[in-house]
C-alpha cells in the first residue's frame, strides 16, 4: 500500500512521492498525521550543512494525528486515538533509559533525521511508524496543531526544569526565537516573577511582551548588561537561559547573572563558544546543559490545554504538502519574520 510523503531528494530540493506505508511491529503503531511542525532543524539541515538529514529522507518530528493500525502486543493504544509522540526514538534497555535519562538513551534516534549513524524516516507524510512507549495521548481541547507544538514546548519546559528556580527569581532569556520564547513562558510558568528578553528583533520581542516578558532589550538599542544589572540592585539576575548557541549570546548570558546565578544552555547554533572562564570561576557560575526533553510531554500538554503556555501566536503559517517546498525555502532564505509552519499532510 501506498503513501503521499514530502522526500528530500537532494539539497535544497523536495518532491511530493508515492512511497510505502510503513510497516509495523508488535510494538509499534500506524499514526495518520494531522499535523507536522517545520522545526528549525529540519531548515538548517535541508541544504546539506549540519550532516544530519542525508537524502533521501522524510523528515519532521513536531506530530500529531490519529492512530489507525496498532501491533499485536501493544497494550494502551488503538485504532482512533488522538495521539503525538516523542521526537525521540529511545531504547528503553541501556543505563540512561534504566535512569529515566531517555534524552541521553546510547541508542537514541531522532525521526525524520539521516546521518552516519542511522535513518529514520519522519512525519511529512501521511502516515508514521513509531513505538508505542514513545506516544502520549492528547488532552481534550487541544487540537492536533497546538500538539504538534508540544515538542518545542518540551524543550522550553525541560530546559527551565534543569534550573534552580525560587519562587520570585529574576530570570533573562537571550534569544526570543521560538525556544525561547516559550523558556519565557516555561520560567513564568515555573515561579519567576520577573523575566527579561533579549533579542536584536523588535518584532521578536514585540511577542516575547506578548507571551509574558516583563521587560524587552535589544542590544543594538542599550547596553543589555547595564539595564538588567540596574533592575536588579546592580546584583545580576537569578538566572539565564541561552537560546541561541553563539559566542556573544553566551557571553551576555554570562555577563547578567549575578555571582552564585546559574545559566541554561539549550542554544546550539555553534559546536564551540569561547566561553569567559575566570568569570564563570570566580563568580561561582552554574551552567546546565539541555538537550531535547525526558518525558514532559504530557505535563507540556496539560500547560498547553490550560492555558499556561500560549502557542497559537507562534505559528506563522500552514501547509499541504505540494506547499511545503515553497514555505521550507522561504524559512531557508530568512528575510520573514517566519515562526512554526505547520503542514497538514
Amino acid at each position: 500500500m501506498m503513501m503521499k510523503a514530502l522526500v528530500l531528494v537532494d539539497a535544497c530540493r523536495f518532491e511530493v512521492r508515492d512511497v510505502p506505508k510503513p510497516q509495523i511491529g508488535p510494538h509499534e503503531v500506524v499514526v495518520e498525521v494531522k499535523a507536522c511542525g517545520i522545526c528549525g532543524s529540519d531548515v538548517h539541515g535541508m541544504d546539506g550543512s549540519t550532516g544530519r538529514r542525508k537524502p533521501p529522507i522524510v523528515m519532521g518530528h513536531e506530530a500529531s494525528g490519529v492512530v489507525t493500525e496498532a501491533g499485536s502486543a501493544v497494550q494502551r493504544w488503538r485504532p482512533g486515538d488522538r495521539v503525538t509522540f516523542d521526537s525521540t526514538v529511545y531504547c528503553g534497555d541501556c543505563h540512561f533509559c534504566r535512569r529515566g535519562d531517555v534524552n541521553l538513551c546510547d541508542n537514541r534516534q531522532v525521526l525524520g533525521v539521516s546521518c552516519d549513524e542511522f535513518k529514520r524516516d519522519g512525519a511529512f507524510a501521511e502516515y508514521v511508524a513509531v513505538p508505542e512507549r514513545i506516544v502520549v495521548g492528547l488532552p481534550d481541547g487541544v487540537s492536533f496543531e497546538q500538539a504538534a507544538m508540544v515538542e518545542p514546548v518540551s524543550i522550553a519546559v525541560h530546559a527551565a526544569a534543569r534550573l534552580p528556580v525560587q519562587l520570585n527569581d529574576t530570570a533573562v532569556v537571550v534569544g526570543a526565537g521560538m525556544i525561547g520564547l516559550l523558556v519565557i513562558q516555561a520560567l513564568k510558568a515555573r515561579g519567576c516573577g520577573f523575566v527579561i528578553a533579549v533579542d536584536t528583533k523588535p518584532d521578536r520581542l514585540d511577542l516575547a511582551r506578548q507571551l509574558g516578558a516583563d521587560k524587552c532589550f535589544s542590544p543594538t538599542d542599550c547596553d543589555v548588561v547595564a539595564e538588567v544589572m540596574k533592575r536588579t540592585g546592580c546584583r545580576g539576575a537569578d538566572l539565564a537561559v541561552e537560546a541561541v548557541g553563539f559566542a556573544p549570546t553566551v557571553q551576555t548570558a554570562v555577563k547578567v547573572v549575578r555571582k552564585g546565578g546559574s545559566i541554561g544552555l539549550v542554544g546550539n547554533l555553534s559546536p564551540s563558544v569561547e566561553l569567559p572562564l575566570q568569570v564563570v570561576v570566580t563568580r561561582e557560575l552554574s551552567l546546565y546543559g539541555s538537550c531535547a526533553s525526558r518525558g514532559e510531554y504530557p505535563a507540556c500538554l496539560d500547560l498547553i490545554a490550560g492555558g499556561l503556555i500560549e502557542v497559537d501566536p507562534l505559528v506563522s503559517g500552514f501547509a499541504s504538502l505540494e506547499d511545503a517546498p515553497d514555505w521550507f525555502a522561504r524559512l531557508h532564505g530568512g528575510k520573514e519574520n517566519l515562526m512554526k509552519v505547520v503542514v497538514r499532510p
